[in-house]
């Protein structure tokens, strides 16, 4: 497994492009290899390993198809494959740390599939009555993705009213942004869409 975990991964570049905008995207950070063995992972095999995603926590969590329409599986540490990534994000937690000061703490992170249909509308990764996500990951594992495919995942500035950024799902490709800073949304997808997203988090901090 060590022969996955070098990567093209720049952190002093990464770390100048969040100071200075906010966000990152970045081409093809992971080996080729591991991003192949991720997109295995990513399928719904009809063994229930995928949930359909809700909104919020706790009890207040729900599911909206209308707003949210993927779904989910979290990455497990015991199976190599994802913990594999998991390793490649935790030796980008460390970096960015020692980089930025962040004080960042832990990562936590999961698969989603979006089907032909689905979507998901503007949000912010901050929850309601937390404020501990600090920067949002989005790997994505689309073959051959086409234009006319949608899935975008669009970011819009903190007043959530100018779109900012468009990214377009393909394999391979990387965003990490600021959770607090960029609501965002995922535009409809007319084919199957894969990633994981994830989060990069500090020690709970209650908003009052």
């Amino acid at each position: 497994m060590g022969a996955l975990l070098g990567s093209v991964m720049n952190i002093q570049a990464i770390a100048a492009q969040l100071a200075s905008i906010g966000y990152v995207v970045l081409d093809q950070p992971l080996l080729a290899n591991l991003a192949s063995l991720l997109l295995a992972r990513c399928q719904d095999d009809g063994h229930e390993r995928f949930q359909a995603a809700g909104i919020g926590r706790g009890l207040a969590r729900k599911q909206i198809h209308a707003v949210r329409g993927d779904t989910i599986s979290w990455l497990d540490d015991a199976d190599s494959t994802d913990h594999a990534y998991l390793d490649w994000m935790e030796a980008l937690r460390f970096g960015l740390n020692e980089a930025l000061f962040l004080g960042l703490f832990d990562f936590e992170c999961h698969y989603a599939i979006y089907g032909a249909g689905a979507g998901y509308a503007k949000h912010s990764d901050v929850l309601d009555g937390h404020k501990n996500r600090i920067l949002s990951t989005v790997l994505y594992l689309n073959e051959d993705w086409q234009a006319a495919d949608g899935g975008e995942l669009v970011l819009f500035d903190p007043a959530g009213e100018t779109v900012i950024a468009t990214v377009v799902p393909t394999f391979g490709t990387m965003i990490i942004f600021l959770s607090e800073s960029f609501p965002h949304e995922v535009r409809m997808s007319h084919a199957r869409r894969r990633s994981i997203a994830g989060w990069f988090r500090v020690r709970e901090l209650a908003i009052h």
